[in-house]
């Protein structure tokens, strides 16, 4: 992969032949172009999401050595409660040997919830975490999981999300965990967006059908991480958006680039009986990653790549919590 952006003029899609046939669109406004980056340097990083177990995770370690996809974060959809301690010990040696950030999803979710609300026409509340026991459980997994060594922590609720910041803030789980927003509660304009950063998000997964001028409205107001689906799931819209990665980048970075897979089943919560689809389409995810990424190398637009096994989100803004310095 090109390191070294000056080394191939970046362009886009189609630029040159468009321009000879006078087609060729007006230049590109700097100004819609986000002034924010990671800390140490880069404006994207890489995340293979729906990773569900040990089994698919050797898959996607394997696959993106054979297939040369850099990966900074690898992330699972079905929660901490559907995995075992030594399952869970071993994802984390894998990843740890790599130097990949490891993201579980904690807790019950309202979509699996007993409260009928979510399956109305109106979809209730979402995923959002019903009640007390519903919180308490999000917190159990996340003790558990940072105990096991996990290092960061998927969320779907905004109370699950600032009592989990809280609770990094007393020290009841380790400081330096990353709290990663999911999709599904994801906002859909800055005001939202800035109240998620300020809630403890370390990076904020919006819909995929946010348009390019969403991006440069939210990075006018936060820098915190963004995640964006390259290619969304079905149940997201089934949105393929691989010839605006470059633009994407410039317009949203810090960025991670999250490589999913449309026409494909959900598999949440993961059993063994999902075993077959699981890892292949875990297979699958890693060499959509590649095509993504060799579309941006042919549009010389594939550097400033974030470091590999960099995971932290720089400073950020936080709402102050009660009886902290």
């Amino acid at each position: 992969m090109t390191t070294d952006a000056s080394v191939t003029a970046a362009r886009r899609p189609g630029e040159q032949a468009l321009t000879a046939l006078g087609l060729g669109a007006p230049a590109l406004d700097p100004a819609d172009a986000s002034a924010h980056s990671f800390p140490g340097g880069g404006k994207w990083r890489t995340e293979i999401p729906s990773c569900e177990g040990p089994e698919a995770l050797a898959v996607v370690l394997k696959e993106s050595s054979r297939l040369d996809v850099p990966i900074h974060r690898i992330s699972q959809g079905s929660g901490v409660w559907m995995l075992t301690d030594a399952e869970i010990t071993e994802m984390v040696d894998a990843t740890g040997e790599r130097d990949i950030e490891l993201c579980l999803f904690t807790g019950p979710r309202g979509t699996w919830d007993i409260g009928g609300s979510v399956r109305s026409d109106s979809r209730g509340a979402g995923l959002r975490a019903r009640g007390h026991d519903a919180v308490a459980g999000c917190v159990e997994d996340a003790v558990r999981a940072t105990e096991l060594g996990v290092k960061c922590l998927l969320v779907a609720d905004e109370g699950v999300l600032w009592t989990l910041h809280r609770a990094r803030e007393a020290g009841i789980i380790p400081a330096d965990t990353t709290l990663k927003v999911s999709a599904l509660i994801g906002p859909v304009n800055p005001a939202s967006y800035s109240v998620f950063e300020h809630l403890g998000a370390d990076s904020v997964n919006v819909p995929s059908d946010l348009t390019l001028d969403h991006l440069t409205e939210i990075r006018r107001v936060s820098g915190a991480p963004l995640d964006m689906y390259i290619e969304a799931p079905d149940d997201l819209g089934g949105y393929i958006r691989m010839y605006e990665v470059a633009e994407l980048i410039r317009r949203g970075a810090p960025v991670y680039l999250k490589f999913g897979l449309s026409k494909a089943p959900g598999i949440y919560p993961w059993g063994t009986h999902l075993r077959d689809v699981t890892l292949n389409t875990a297979k699958e995810r890693v060499r959509r990653g590649r095509l993504a990424l060799d579309l941006l190398a042919r549009h010389g637009a594939d550097g400033d790549m974030a470091p590999l096994g960099s995971r932290l989100p720089g400073a950020l803004r936080r709402f102050p919590v009660e009886g902290s310095a």
